[in-house]
């Protein structure tokens, strides 16, 4: 039996085993006796059945389990201790014919990088505090949403809602067949109608308006009906409502104030450091110039795949390109394999990280409130799924990096609309670099 090794790149090898039948010989003759024990055949007693005869009917396939057998015997005690693989090694051949047995690998090894001054790398987090104006806008909003339209006559004001039939006309002003919206919404509050508005305020139900939209140097023409109009009827802002859209936690208005603004601070602190996480991930990632095993990358990319399928159902939509949205993510997942071994660097590199009791503790009660699970219901599925109990770990490791990393990094603390304005600014960028 020979090995060989083939260095496609500093992180990509091919591995080639090579064996004849004289390596195999040993374990295709103890399979035939383990065989000969367990066929019975026509005319034999059980367990006499002729090891020439066995060979005969059944060698190939008792050969080939042999064959699989002694490859992942070889990769486990020869490839895995001397060249330590990464992600998910691929079997790109593997051959018998003329008794003579050769299998290649592909495997990713782990990239060899220096770890960057993580200290002089800046990274943006969004700072806000929710205004009691906010709160105000909350809960006018939760006062929509108990509330109801209800219709009126009109005259239509920038207040109301109105539902139209619009018909296209063409250049003449007439109508063009088959070319008819009946019961469309207009809630002339939203930006999104803002071009209705100076056609329809002042209208009442049975009106016609014509008017023509201009839109990238083409002009849209239409004829609306009024069909209806409604106003909307907010919900009582009282001690009863102040309960219910707190599920008792606030007995009366003030309360709910308070609750609401409690509510979107967390929504803004937990939106602000996931935006730092990826933030953090994408700087620290654009600093450190390596390559990554692409066995690593195609698992990556799987996953993804994988992820689409569940979200829609469990089966991906049909005529789903999924060569071409592994291109599309290719950038991606080439990110998060890099960030893989940035992160096992920074936890030897924050040397107090450490998983403690209270972590595991902390976590489950979290993830239990997310899920709407008991925590011992949550311990009990950990505790039946191993594979589920590591990824705990991981995704508590991968937590503390993050404190550690917001405690050392440079962070350029920006307002709210000061960071939004400049997402805006790198998301047009990116897009025009395409």
């Amino acid at each position: 039996m020979d090995i060989s090794v083939q260095e496609l790149t500093k992180v990509d090898k091919e591995i080639t085993i090579n064996a004849n039948r004289e390596d195999l010989s040993q374990s295709f003759e103890k399979a035939y006796k383990k065989y000969q024990g367990q066929i019975q055949m026509p005319g034999f007693r059980p367990g006499k059945t002729p090891i020439g005869l066995i060979k005969k009917r059944f060698g190939k396939e008792i050969e080939l389990e042999e064959i699989n057998t002694y490859v992942q015997e070889v990769y486990e005690k020869e490839i895995v201790p001397e060249h330590e693989p990464i992600g998910e090694t691929e079997m790109v051949d593997m051959s018998w014919e003329d008794d003579k047995l050769e299998v290649t690998f592909k495997v990713g090894v782990k990239p060899v990088f220096e770890l960057k001054e993580i200290e002089k790398i800046k990274i943006d987090k969004m700072v806000h505090d929710v205004t009691d104006e906010e709160v105000e806008e909350e809960v006018e909003r939760s006062l929509e949403r108990q509330g109801n339209w209800e219709e009126t006559d009109g005259p239509i004001t920038e207040e109301y809602r109105v539902t139209v039939d619009a018909i296209s006309l063409d250049e003449d002003g007439k109508h063009v067949e088959g070319e008819k919206d009946e019961n469309q919404k207009l809630d002339l509050r939203q930006e999104g109608a803002k071009d209705f508005k100076e056609y329809l305020v002042g209208k009442k139900v049975g009106d016609v308006v014509k008017m023509e939209l201009s839109e990238e140097g083409a002009d849209d023409r239409f004829e609306l009906h009024v069909k209806k109009i409604e106003k909307m009827s907010k919900a009582e802002l009282n001690d009863e409502f102040a309960k219910e859209q707190s599920n008792g936690e606030a007995k009366n208005v003030e309360e709910l104030k308070s609750y609401i603004k409690s509510r979107m601070q967390d929504y803004y602190d937990q939106s602000s450091n996931d935006m730092f996480r990826q933030d953090a991930i994408d700087a620290i990632t654009d600093a450190h110039s390596f390559d990554v095993p692409d066995v690593l990358k195609a698992q990556v990319l799987n996953s993804y795949v994988e992820y689409a399928k569940q979200q829609s159902g469990g089966e991906l939509p049909k005529g789903f390109d999924i060569e071409g949205y592994k291109e599309k993510m290719d950038d991606q997942a080439q990110k998060e394999a890099k960030w893989a071994f940035i992160s096992e660097k920074l936890q030897e590199k924050f040397e107090d990280i450490e998983i403690k009791p209270e972590d595991i503790e902390e976590f489950i009660a979290v993830e239990a409130a997310k899920y709407g699970a008991t925590v011992d219901q949550l311990k009990s599925y950990y505790a039946q799924n191993p594979s589920m109990l590591e990824n705990m770990r991981t995704s508590i490791r991968e937590n503390k990096v993050f404190d550690k990393l917001s405690e050392v990094v440079k962070i350029n603390e920006l307002s709210k609309e000061e960071f939004r304005l400049k997402r805006e600014e790198k998301n047009k960028k990116e897009e025009t670099a395409k």
